[in-house]
């Protein structure tokens, strides 16, 4: 097992770059699951607002358009601030994936009073940002800072590793992967983990995800062994981040739509 993590964390160390919320695999994963709960009813009605196509098919529709003209107001959209404490600081001059998780429910609530191109890009922007205000590093505290650190020799940024290497390091599933070896709660369980508003979820992720500031500091270099145990705490948490999404998300979508 240790050799095994050793040799994913040399391809992890060499490959740290730049990117966005989960990343393509972590944004699938999120909506695979939900999808696995939609109800019925749930799931033709948004198919239709998709033209037939999945969720999973738009799961990473935000970050690809974020830099097109007509959507580069929503660049600051996937993230979300909070205080030292853990609350929400609301930011109303860029918006954040709270408010903007918010208004896409807002638009869905009344789907009469909603066009259907409308109705589409409102579940586009559901579908990711209740993925992207589960992703450890979007949880904003008023220290963060995409600082640089290295694993077993190899520089690496916070931001970028919890984006995308978290995943691609620790199994290097795909998504059907993980909405298989992860979604595996009762129905009870799925309930609690649901449970909440937006609002009240990130005050959940912000729980959560201050440990990471304990794990790893600016400037840290961590040794062989080091890595090993870093790579398996980030993955434990990263997996329950992206099944609390996705339990998240297809209650959002079952009460719009099912």
């Amino acid at each position: 097992m240790k050799k095994l993590l050793f040799l994913l964390a040399a391809i992890l160390v060499g490959s740290c770059t730049a990117a966005f919320g989960w990343g393509k695999t972590g944004h699938d994963a999120i909506a695979a699951i939900a999808e696995a709960h939609l109800t019925p009813k749930a799931r033709k009605q948004i198919e239709r607002y998709l033209d037939g196509r999945s969720i999973i098919y738009y799961a990473s529709w935000m970050d690809q358009v974020r830099v097109s003209e007509p959507y580069k107001h929503t660049t600051r959209w996937h993230t979300d601030r909070v205080d030292a404490a853990g609350s929400y600081l609301p930011n109303a001059k860029d918006g954040d994936a709270v408010a903007g998780i918010e208004d896409a429910m807002a638009k869905l609530s009344d789907l009469r009073a909603c066009d259907d191109s409308t109705a589409r890009v409102a579940i586009y922007c559901l579908v990711h940002l209740v993925g992207d205000m589960h992703c450890p590093s979007h949880v904003k505290y008023p220290w963060y800072k995409d600082f640089k650190f290295e694993l077993n020799g190899r520089a690496c940024s916070f931001h970028s590793y919890w984006d995308t290497q978290v995943l691609e390091l620790n199994h290097r599933w795909g998504y059907e992967d993980y909405r298989y070896q992860l979604d595996r709660c009762t129905k009870r369980e799925r309930e609690a983990l649901a449970a909440g508003t937006p609002r009240e979820w990130l005050a959940d992720n912000a729980r959560r995800c201050r440990v990471l500031y304990e794990w790893i500091s600016e400037g840290q270099r961590l040794g062989r062994a080091e890595t090993n145990d870093f790579l398996m705490k980030t993955q434990q948490l990263a997996e329950e981040q992206i099944l609390r999404a996705g339990y998240r998300l297809a209650r959002i979508l079952n009460e719009l739509f099912g």
